[in-house]
Parts: C-alpha cells; structure tokens; sequence
C-alpha cells in the first residue's frame, strides 16, 4: 500500500526520534566500528524515504530500519574486507539460525548510554557523543548548541571515539558492583545537556527536548533504579515553568513573580507522577530529592502557600547526600523563608566568609536580596552592583539592573 510523501515523512521523522539510537546501538553491538554504524544507519533512513512511498510505510519502522541498516553495514564490510581482521567481522555478522528475528532483539541503547559516558571520556566528550549517537543530532547541530566551531566539535567526536578504541572500552552495562558510580555518570550528562539548554535561546532547547527524551528512554530501560526517574521528574518540573522564567523584555522572572497559571499542569502532573514512582522504590538519591524540591515549588498556589520548612528540610537532606556550597547557599534562602530573614542571611555571610562560592554571582545576588528584604538599602545596592559584574547571561544582568532601579 503506497503512501503520501507527507505521510512518509512524517513516518520517517517520526522513527528517527524514536529509532535513531537503537538502530545505531544494535549496529556498533555487531560491528564494534561506530562511523561505519552512525553511516549505514543513515543509508537507512535515507532508504525509507525513497522506497516507502512505494511500499507503504512497514508495520514496524523499526525493524525495517534496523534490517537494512545492517544489510548496509554488511554490503560495507564484504567490500572493504582486507585480511582475516576483516573476515572475522563478516563472521560476527552472519546470522546464527538460532537468533531471534530483528523485532526481538532486545534494546542495545543501555550498553550505548554506558560507553558513551564512560569515566575515561573527558565529560565534553560524552556530553558531544551522547547527543551524537544517542539523541541522532548532526555534528553542526551539537557545536551551534553548546557555541563551538564545528571543525572543533567533529575533533572531539574523532577523539572520543579513538579513545574507545584504543583503552578497549567495553560497549557493556556495567557490573553491578561498577553501576550505581557509572549510573551517576550518565545521569550527569543528562542533566547537564538539560541545563545547556534550558534558557530561551531557540537554537539551544533543542539540548532540553533531547534530555527528556533521552531520560524517558533510560527510565523505560532501568525501571529499577530510582534514580532516572528522579532526574526525569526533575526535568518535567522544570520544563513546566520554562515559558514564565523571562518576561517580554528578556528579563528574568523570579520564582515568586512567575505567572503559575501559564505553568505546564500537565508537565507537572507528569514530574510529580514519575517522582512519586521512584521514591515508591524506597531508595533516595540526590536527583529524588532536588524533584520533591521542584515539586513543591510546582504545586504551591503562590509564594506564601509553598512549604518552606519541608523545603529547609529536603535542602538539608541534599546536602548530606551531595555536600555542595551551592546546595548551601540554596538551604540558606529556605531557612530565610522558614525562619526569618536573619537566619538566612547568617547562612549566606557564613558561606561568604569561606570563600568557597567566590566567584559565583548568585551568593551576592542572594545576599542582595536578602539584604533588600531586611531593609539595608545600601549594603543591598553593592551586593547587586557585585552580582551585576558576575552575572553570565543578558536575562541575569537586566534582572539585577531591574533590582537596583527599584533601589
């Protein structure tokens, strides 16, 4: 049954979102050559559009999909074979009768997810190898994304994946006793990918769709571990309030000053259902608790509702699981809310006098608002004029230049 050419590529696009990374995995599973399967899949994909207009589209894109992208990857090999190197790759590619047929062989994405974010990658590359393998993006796309020559971002791709060659990194799920470090890993550079993206240039969101997309994959593929979840409910709850965090202007919107009815309601009961899930597993991670965090702040009607001592509380239990100035510094603002200005403020100048956040925009930007709160104008105004010098972003700096207008 033939198809449109709209209908095709929508079927198409479709099953790269969802395909992509298992069609890739399974070929560097029987390959072990990753440009060879990163090619052969895009042969694959160029293949459905010219043929399922005539065809139809199959049943299971995937597996057609997967089919010719390993018949490719075959064509290749027997053509440049050269030695008995070479012979013993056809041969891990025969096909052993007793194999399951292409629908059922189980989903190759988890080995993948684990070797790209191998500890012995430095962490630029696995963020750029992720984003390659997993998520499908071009190289172009990924060095526009994270504001890098492309020539630079293909380099490091180049090196990555020579690294993984040459220490013979295993394309593996890690022992159990090896997981819940390298599961850490992964979960690292997802979130990461999340926060590269999550500000309100278009080029850069397409980095928060993929982390979502890729955490809903690893959830589906580890449904034991608490942990994804956690991180998936994290970033559902943040996505939910990405529209308000800037007014018109570009100016950054705080918490307290965010339309929550423009809020993603459905994101929302989403995080706070797959949150609900992980920490059903009884076992808390630091990712479970920064979502029950992001979950009271998504399901409070307004400032004055939200639960602020169940905040200090949970900030509290993130510092012991994941000791952090940062973690700190955010406790602080919690125990002003809970407590009293002056408490938090005593957090805030203790965290000062270390000098551990030094450097770091949002401590005198707290401490100016802390200060604004109490009614100390002009200490409040130098610690917003410190902030302003600090600030990294244009939303950041016009929120802090709003700050001290008002002053």
């Amino acid at each position: 049954m033939t198809a449109s050419d709209d209908e095709v590529r929508a079927a198409v696009d479709a099953a790269f979102r969802d395909e992509w990374g298992q069609v890739v995995a399974t070929l560097i599973g029987v390959t072990s050559d990753w440009d060879l399967a990163e090619d052969c899949a895009q042969d694959a994909f160029a293949a459905a559009l010219a043929t399922w207009p005539r065809d139809g589209i199959p049943r299971r894109p995937g597996a057609w999909l997967t089919t010719t992208a390993r018949n490719r990857a075959t064509d290749r090999l027997r053509r440049d074979a050269a030695g008995a190197a070479r012979l013993r790759q056809l041969a891990v590619l025969a096909r052993d009768p007793e194999e399951p047929p292409v629908e059922e062989i189980p989903d190759e994405r988890l080995r993948l997810i684990f070797t790209c974010c191998h500890p012995a990658l430095p962490f630029p590359a696995r963020v750029a190898l992720t984003l390659r393998t997993l998520a499908g993006l071009t190289t172009a796309e990924i060095a526009r994304a994270f504001l890098t020559a492309e020539p630079t971002m293909a380099q490091r791709l180049a090196r990555a994946k020579r690294k993984i060659a040459e220490a013979g990194i295993p394309y593996r799920v890690p022992p159990a006793e090896l997981l819940p470090q390298r599961l850490a890993a992964v979960l690292a550079v997802l979130y990461l990918i999340f926060n590269e993206g999550y500000d309100e240039e278009d080029v850069r969101r397409v980095l928060t769709a993929e982390a979502i997309r890729l955490a809903r994959v690893l959830v589906r593929l580890m449904p034991h571990e608490p942990e994804p979840a956690g991180l998936l409910a994290l970033m559902l709850l943040h996505e939910a309030r990405r529209g308000t965090r800037t007014d018109d202007q570009g100016v950054l919107v705080t918490l307290e000053n965010q339309d929550r009815s423009r809020w993603d309601q459905a994101l929302i009961a989403e995080g706070v259902a797959t949150l609900d899930e992980a920490l059903a597993m009884r076992s808390a991670g630091p990712y479970q608790v920064q979502a029950a965090i992001a979950a009271c702040h998504a399901t409070a009607p307004d400032m004055a509702s939200t639960d602020w001592p169940q905040i200090a509380h949970l900030y509290a239990e993130l510092a012991r699981l994941a000791p952090s100035p940062v973690v700190e510094l955010n406790r602080a603002v919690a125990v002003a809310m809970t407590d009293g200005v002056p408490a938090g403020l005593a957090l805030v100048d203790e965290l000062a006098t270390s000098g551990r956040l030094e450097g770091y925009h949002l401590l005198p930007a707290t401490r100016a608002d802390l200060l604004r709160r109490a009614g100390r104008t002009e200490e409040a105004r130098r610690a917003y004029e410190e902030a302003l010098e600090l600030a990294p972003t244009e939303a950041e700096r016009r929120y802090l230049t709003s700050r001290l207008r008002e002053l």
